[in-house]
């Protein structure tokens, strides 16, 4: 933004150098009112986020000495409305399996609903951190812990096709063959394909779930709309969990969240729990089980 260019796209980025700015550019009068205009632009989640990033940056940046400005103050932090329908529901879970889907997209997936992991962790694992007898993995986790992952017959029925005969490196490649420059440790030895960025698996997941989303859009207006984002697929196991009386202990096991209180979010009944919940008062239903249950054997 402050170099006044626009990202490339494609290939061309990923060789194009990043556009660099001078840091007096912070102290431009001018540029608080431009950060406002396009926070005005903005969701309000995307707004606290990448104001906490640039307060930190801009903090340091002041105690060497380097900027006297602050061009964030007059933004500041805005009220979030909590999403109550983050967690898919179940028929929406089986959609999702049926779509038409790359083999690596079909196991990913599946993956991250059955371990109930989160997405970045999914996309490090390597193929020698695989146990296949206990179907599990042992990812780096948020922090730099090292945890295991545990997976299901689903993801287990598509591994061996996935992985066809490789030992090591990264479990998920790119289509293409890695980029001069690619750490070694996100190459695969035998294949020469990187591992998929964060970016690119969000985007084609997206994609593809555009018409789930959105299912009453008009076939010119889906290219506009924006499909599911992976982390759902988290919050939905976790969802489910809860809704199916998994214990508090083995939902914290599950999510490897350090405190009850980050579990609350997850504790709330999904849409297929409430609307059980309300078919099975409704009164008219309550009739006829009285009806069934007066009839004689």
């Amino acid at each position: 933004m402050l170099a006044g260019e626009l990202a490339p796209p494609g290939p061309a980025r990923r060789a194009r150098s990043r556009p660099s700015s001078p840091l007096t550019a912070i102290d431009d009068p001018a540029l608080p009112e431009v950060l406002a205009e396009l926070a005005d632009e903005m969701d309000a989640d995307t707004v606290n986020r990448e104001l906490s990033t640039a307060r930190k940056a801009i903090g340091w940046w002041q105690r060497q000495g380097w900027i006297e400005g602050d061009p964030t103050i007059g933004n500041e932090r805005r009220p979030a409305p909590t999403d109550r329908t983050k967690a898919l529901a179940e028929n929406q879970i089986a959609a999702l399996w049926r779509l038409d889907a790359s083999l690596r997209e079909k196991t990913f997936w599946r993956m991250l609903y059955e371990s109930a992991a989160r997405a970045d962790e999914v996309l490090c694992l390597n193929v020698e951190n695989l146990y296949p007898q206990d179907k599990r993995g042992r990812i780096t986790a948020k922090g730099g812990a090292i945890e295991w992952i545990h997976r299901q017959s689903g993801t287990a029925q598509l591994l061996p096709r996935l992985i066809a005969r490789r030992t090591r490196g990264p479990l998920f490649l790119t289509d293409r063959k890695a980029p001069a420059g690619t750490p070694t440790l996100d190459v695969c030895p035998k294949t020469g394909r990187a591992r998929p960025s964060y970016r690119r698996a969000e985007g084609i997941f997206g994609e593809k779930t555009r018409l789930l989303a959105n299912p009453l859009a008009s076939p010119e207006d889906i290219e506009d709309l924006d499909g599911w984002t992976l982390r759902r697929q988290r919050h939905s196991a976790l969802t489910h969990d809860a809704e199916d009386g998994t214990s508090t202990p083995m939902l914290l096991a599950r999510s490897r969240h350090a405190s009850v209180r980050s579990l609350e979010r997850y504790a709330r009944p999904g849409v297929d729990a409430v609307a059980r919940h309300v078919a099975e008062r409704d009164p008219a239903a309550r009739r006829k089980r009285r009806r069934l249950q007066d009839q004689p054997l």
